[in-house]
């Protein structure tokens, strides 16, 4: 196994789990403000008040009786997708993209029928993918088509966009690929691909698998270096709108580009992972402590953005 020193670490701006937990997460995000983005339907109606765009929600279910509903909402659609709003790491989230009679199929090319999602329903009600286990909602959005100059490079699952924002900065961001290994979920821990971007113009630097260096993605056979995101200032942006909308310091924030919309917000995140890092081939502390010393904080989102292209581009 390779294997690097901690001073090795230090000296490259590592940002470890302790000191994000104490340093970033406990010192700047309130806890009052954990409730707008642990549930995906508060998150959802708080952004679209500062002007940041979500998937269209079809339906919310609160209730076991509303979901006799379902059926009649779904009846004439192609593909949606099925979310626990007090879920975590994509456990519970079912997404239909395309329908054979009465049967739907599943992103992975499975294929179920109308009493299989009610039970989902169900299941999700009951808390099953709940962060604490707790009663929850279903919310019914409309299906993500991945942008075509993303989605030939990911295995199946819709790829997005990691962002993390620190007092309203976006100071470093990674692509998520769903890989066979992660099947078809763009998960690093489960085996997606990570890419590095450039924060000053969203193209691709450095990719990893399992926390190893890679140039091809494992499944399509395409450079990864060859990686440009569509409207990149316009995402940088919309990130640091979620400042505003929930006043968090430090939190991640998840981003699609739909082939017909444009940019979506998908969720925030208030304690975000570090694998960030291992993506990008460098650490958060630098740019962390650039933001803590500025004299003068930029007051808009765009003025945040730009800050942060002209500051973390890379050289």
């Amino acid at each position: 196994m390779d294997w690097i020193s901690p001073r090795s670490l230090k000296r490259l701006g590592m940002l470890n789990m302790n000191r994000r937990n104490v340093d970033y997460i406990a010192r700047y995000n309130e806890r009052s403000s954990y409730p707008l983005v642990d549930n995906k339907l508060k998150t959802k109606l708080v952004v679209a008040e500062y002007g940041v765009k979500t998937p269209k929600l079809l339906q919310v279910v609160r209730q076991q009786h509303e979901i006799s509903h379902f059926r009649e909402m779904a009846e004439d659609l192609a593909g949606f997708a099925i979310k626990p709003a007090k879920g975590s790491g994509g456990k519970g989230i079912t997404v239909i993209t395309g329908r054979d009679g009465d049967e739907y199929i599943k992103a992975s090319g499975s294929r179920v029928d109308s009493p299989f999602l009610e039970r989902h329903l169900t299941n999700i009600l009951a808390g099953l993918y709940s962060l604490a286990g707790t009663p929850d909602v279903a919310i019914v959005e409309n299906l993500v088509e991945s942008a075509p100059s993303l989605a030939k490079y990911s295995h199946q699952g819709v790829p997005d966009i990691r962002i993390i924002v620190f007092q309203g900065y976006p100071v470093m961001a990674m692509l998520r690929l769903a890989t066979t290994a992660s099947d078809g979920k763009a998960n690093l821990h489960q085996g997606a691909v990570g890419v590095g971007l450039d924060i000053g113009s969203g193209r691709g630097l450095n990719a990893v698998q399992f926390n190893r260096p890679i140039t091809l993605h494992p499944d399509t056979g395409l450079a990864l270096e060859n990686i440009q995101i569509e409207a990149w200032d316009e995402m940088l942006e919309m990130a640091s709108r979620c400042y505003e909308a929930t006043g968090l310091g430090y939190m991640g924030v998840d981003l699609v580009v739909d082939a017909n919309e444009g940019p979506l917000l998908l969720e925030l995140n208030a304690r975000p992972g570090l694998a960030i890092q291992m993506a990008n081939g460098r650490g958060l502390l630098p740019r962390l402590r650039a933001i803590e010393s500025l004299k003068r904080p930029h007051f808009t989102p765009l003025e945040r953005s730009r800050f942060a292209m002209d500051t973390f581009a890379s050289s």
